[in-house]
């Protein structure tokens, strides 16, 4: 009898455990599952080793979810590279040029948030000038405090991280640039994928 109830309590403690964490392997799971539930707000970024998957967050950055997914749907990333890669900072993309001066020619104010920079966040890149994010963007490889309220956060990875973490580094001398970057070989927004 005390058998039966110890296992009883053990499986009760696991089910509260196991809810509170998003399921059975925790929330980043729940949020993929969130994300693919909106697929006109997901993007699919595909890399030669896989398939990437960013929630996007309009709620944060309406306009640059907006001119992400514009440039997305004109295949404006499509081949372009991971120019500037700096370990355990940042992954850099989005420069047609590939040596992080060229853009789309199409500026956006900032909207800058009260979202913290977690491993996994995707912002805008841009010079000095808070209002010159173009079409460049980074993902962060862990927490980065120091970049809150200065760039536009406009989505978060939910699945694929480990390909992310897999891209070719650049030097720390050459402020990260990759001699031989990875390439984006398609962005699509999933609402389109075929």
């Amino acid at each position: 009898m005390r058998l039966i109830r110890l296992a009883s309590l053990f499986v009760l403690v696991l089910g509260i455990v196991t809810m509170s964490n998003g399921g059975i392997g925790g929330g980043a799971q729940a949020q993929s599952a969130d994300a693919s539930q909106d697929l006109e707000n997901t993007l699919y970024l595909d890399l030669e080793s896989g398939r990437v998957v960013i929630q996007l967050r309009p709620d944060l950055a309406p306009k640059h979810v907006e001119r992400i997914k514009e440039l997305t749907r004109q295949g404006f990333y499509d081949g372009l590279t991971f120019h500037r890669v700096i370990e355990g900072f940042m992954a850099q993309g989005g420069d047609p040029k590939g040596d992080g001066t060229g853009g789309s020619g199409q500026k956006l104010p900032a909207e800058f948030s009260n979202e913290h920079h977690k491993r996994g966040t995707v912002s805008m890149a841009r010079s000095a000038n808070p209002n010159s994010a173009d079409s460049q963007f980074f993902i962060v490889f862990a927490d980065a405090p120091h970049l809150d309220g200065q760039y536009t956060i406009w989505g978060q990875v939910v699945s694929g991280m480990e390909l992310v973490d897999g891209l070719k580094r650049g030097a720390p001398w050459a402020n990260g640039r990759v001699a031989d970057p990875d390439h984006i070989v398609k962005m699509q927004v999933a609402a389109d994928a075929k």
